[in-house]
């Protein structure tokens, strides 16, 4: 009997990934664990692997495909020694039972480091896929939930018409119709207005956003129509601070470490939130609660290929500067080859984005959500500044912190800031903590 492989829970809500390729065909005979698909979620490409050992007897995807969690892959004949090995499941599994199968290696090589699989679904007719609605998936295209999100609609709220209960567009807008007259007007500025036909100007050609970059394009859209952004502007004086840093750079690096002003930055802020703690949460607005955490998990915004990705930084109050840099350059690394694992995309509190080595100087960074505050980091440059009455050479560096005005007070927002800039000035107070 043939057993079916099916897309496995990607975990954070995520219902569906593109197929960018297949890594098997029919007849092929696969190990446990060998990539079979490699796919793109919303946050990164990752690579699916087989369950079991067997002969593959139909592949039912191809680069382009959206799938769906729990949809099936393909179908696999189990060798003999994979099928004793492997007791026979109770009818009631289902596709998202047990860990994620996804990794992220983009090797066709299996290593030891891969999660284990989810158990196999072993029945030659799909089961129906669960409703629309809680924390199922939802059968829905990427432009159908898009255009759900435009109009302020939760998808998982339509119900749908299709085979196997799909929702289509034509569903999302006869819901939306039904709504009472009571229901909040969608957000303005979310719905796109049509282009102009531009190759009646001159030659064109079109590329495809990846799902990072559609992502990133919902999430600033929803961000800065729903979000009241307030923009502070500073100047700090980092010439004592890149004195140490010159110091302290060959040490970090014979310990594996890059320490650019990123680190250092991360430490101030990360005491800088310790200390204003309003500046460290989110806003409940359902509840009318503010959710103060005791963590600080800084997000670093990170320039890719595929666009804009923010890898989490854990526990930044209880790491050295030295640690701090370790840690940024692993991830950085991990990043320029695609091998960064979903879950250090998750659970930042704050967020840091410095577009310095871009030449940037001031600029206003858009929040985060469900964040309250981003500190954008400028290029430093030298100029002349009045130290104690007298014109000297100093290095300074432009900071702009954006924060949710319905969260933080303006004066919450300029003290944070103001923190930041002195204690950026005080270099004594950044003990390397090695």
């Amino acid at each position: 009997m043939a057993t079916e492989l099916r897309l496995p829970d990607l975990g954070e809500g995520i219902a569906d990934a593109d197929v960018l390729s297949v890594l098997v065909s029919a007849g092929q005979a696969v190990a446990k664990d060998e990539p079979i698909i490699e796919i793109e979620s919303d946050k990164a490409t990752l690579e699916v692997p087989a369950e079991l050992a067997g002969t593959v007897t139909q592949v039912l995807v191809s680069a382009g495909d959206t799938l769906q969690v729990g949809q099936t892959i393909l179908e696999l004949e189990e060798s003999d020694s994979a099928a004793e090995a492997k007791p026979q499941d109770p009818p009631t599994a289902t596709a998202n039972s047990g860990p994620s199968a996804v990794t992220e290696t983009p090797k066709r090589t299996p290593t030891s480091s891969r999660p284990q699989p989810s158990p196999t679904i072993r029945t030659q007719h799909p089961p129906p896929p669960p409703p629309a609605g809680g924390d199922m998936p939802v059968f829905a295209s990427p432009s159908t939930r898009g255009f759900a999100r435009e109009i302020g609609l939760d998808i998982r709220e339509v119900p749908g018409s299709g085979p196997a209960g799909r929702i289509s567009i034509d569903d999302v807008k006869a819901h939306a119709r039904a709504r009472p007259s009571t229901q909040p007007a969608p957000s303005a500025g979310l719905t796109a207005a049509p282009l102009p036909d531009f190759s009646k100007f001159g030659a064109i050609r079109r590329e495809r956003m990846s799902r990072v970059r559609r992502a990133t394009a919902t999430n600033i859209a929803q961000s800065w129509s729903s979000i009241p952004h307030v923009t502070l502007f500073n100047d700090a004086d980092i010439t004592s601070v890149e004195s140490m840093r010159q110091r302290e750079k060959d040490r970090v690096r014979s310990a594996g470490g890059s320490l650019t002003i990123t680190p250092i930055l991360m430490k101030v802020v990360a005491a800088a939130l310790k200390a204003h703690p309003k500046m460290n949460a989110s806003a409940d607005f359902a509840a009318n609660e503010m959710v103060l955490k005791e963590y600080i998990h800084l997000g670093v915004a990170a320039d890719t290929e595929r666009g804009l990705l923010v890898p989490v930084i854990r526990d930044v109050s209880e790491k050295s500067i030295t640690e701090l840099a370790i840690e940024v350059t692993e991830v950085a690394g991990q990043v320029r080859e695609g091998q960064l694992p979903p879950e250090r995309l998750e659970g930042a509190s704050f967020t840091i984005s410095n577009l310095g080595g871009l030449g940037t100087g001031h600029f206003t960074p858009i929040i985060n959500p469900p964040e309250v505050g981003i500190l954008g980091v400028g290029r430093a440059v030298e100029r002349p500044v009045y130290v104690e009455g007298l014109l000297r050479p100093r290095l300074m560096l432009p900071l702009a912190l954006s924060f949710d005005h319905r969260a933080v007070d303006g004066a919450d927002g300029a003290r944070f800031l103001t923190w930041i800039v002195e204690a950026l000035a005080q270099p004594l107070m950044l003990a390397m903590g090695d």
